[in-house]
């Protein structure tokens, strides 16, 4: 643990010198040497020794003033001073402790216990500075967690308020800097058109007032299970909604997926419906689903943004929604045919889609076989 250790002797008999620098030398140890107190002191605030093996009876300064003079200084509080003394070992003791050393060795010196004594002090030293080490580090790091915290919180209510006009997939994308994500790019997406049937000629008749709170009624049933099966809200425009998914967040059944979220928002809309009914509203669900490629990304200026899907696959979604009645998840072939589960269907025919050069097979989705 120790080996390497600086160790500082300051000895005015150049016979004891020597015969200490060569012990602690060959058990590995860095030594340097002083010949008097003042001498000693210097190389004690220009060489930062681990240990001091200090003699008592020196010319000049004696080893009780050196050590007075070391413990003087706060930043050598711990330094390991050993005083080595020929003298009563009785008396300099209690010498030695008033003027702060550690430790004493009597002359002559007995080799094995000086270096059980210097072993156990530097590894006390060792362990005292592991703790001001530790201690720094805590102190560095309680300086900057107040800063941490709060950029967090101001992370989370940035995220908060991002998820009041996002999906959370793209909110999160943005916060934790995924800006790879909002930039254009081409995935294979499965995309899902809501609107509601019979609402245009109910906002002709309805007050403004009674119009808002069905559609608050409306996007309070469909966000939760957007949310439920992670799916991307593009956008909401009164009645009209559009979902895809996987993007920007990858998944593994895409359509499956799309179709378990349309299911799930078929019967959940029953109870709504009929709340509608009793007060005098004839609106129903209708659901288009279609899977293709397309390219997503961030479109807008600066200081408005949205998170948008660009090509012929969310084209082909709301056109198949438009020919969906009431109750029904209106899908295409292809994208029936790519499902990843087995699903009950029933065909509704050909539809000629604006947009579309040919007529497109349609399909009823009634849910996935047991």
């Amino acid at each position: 643990m120790n080996e390497g250790a600086k160790i500082l002797v300051v000895d005015d008999t150049p016979l004891n010198v020597k015969m200490l620098a060569d012990l602690l030398t060959f058990k590995g140890y860095q030594v340097s040497t002083a010949a008097s107190g003042a001498e000693g002191l210097a190389k004690v605030e220009s060489e930062h020794p681990d240990l001091v093996l200090l003699d008592v009876m020196m010319p000049g300064m004696n080893g009780y003033e050196v050590c007075q003079t070391i413990r003087a200084n706060p930043a050598h509080g711990i330094l390991p001073v050993v005083m080595v003394t020929a003298l009563d070992p009785g008396q300099e003791r209690i010498k030695g402790i008033e003027a702060g050393a550690d430790d004493f060795l009597t002359k002559p010196i007995n080799q094995p216990e000086l270096l059980a004594r210097v072993k156990s002090l530097l590894r006390i030293k060792e362990l005292y500075d592991t703790v001001q080490s530790q201690a720094k580090e805590l102190d560095a790091f309680n300086k900057t967690l107040s800063q941490r915290v709060d950029e967090q919180v101001t992370q989370l209510e940035r995220l908060g308020r991002l998820k009041r006009f996002f999906s959370p997939q793209i909110a999160d994308s943005i916060v934790t800097g995924g800006d790879e994500l909002l930039k254009p790019h081409r995935r294979e997406i499965s995309v899902v058109f809501l609107d509601l049937r019979g609402f245009t000629a109910f906002t002709e008749s309805a007050e403004p007032e009674e119009v808002m709170r069905v559609l608050r009624d409306y996007h309070g049933l469909i966000g939760p299970v957007v949310v439920k099966y992670n799916g991307t809200l593009e956008h909401f425009a009164g009645d009209g909604v559009m979902i895809f998914f996987n993007d920007p967040v990858q998944i593994e059944m895409p359509i499956a997926q799309s179709m378990r979220m349309a299911l799930d928002l078929r019967d959940n809309f029953a109870p709504l419906r009929e709340g509608w009914r009793k007060r005098g509203h004839d609106l129903n669900l209708g659901v288009g689903i279609a899977h293709g490629y397309a390219t997503l990304g961030a479109i807008g200026f600066e200081g408005r943004w949205d998170y948008a899907a660009i090509g012929s696959v969310t084209n082909l979604s709301a056109r198949l929604c438009a020919e969906a009645k009431g109750g029904q998840i209106v899908t295409n072939e292809k994208t029936l045919n790519m499902a990843e589960l087995q699903v009950d269907s029933e065909p509704l025919g050909e539809f000629n889609l604006k947009g579309f050069a040919r007529p497109v097979a349609a399909f009823n989705v009634l849910g996935f076989r047991q």
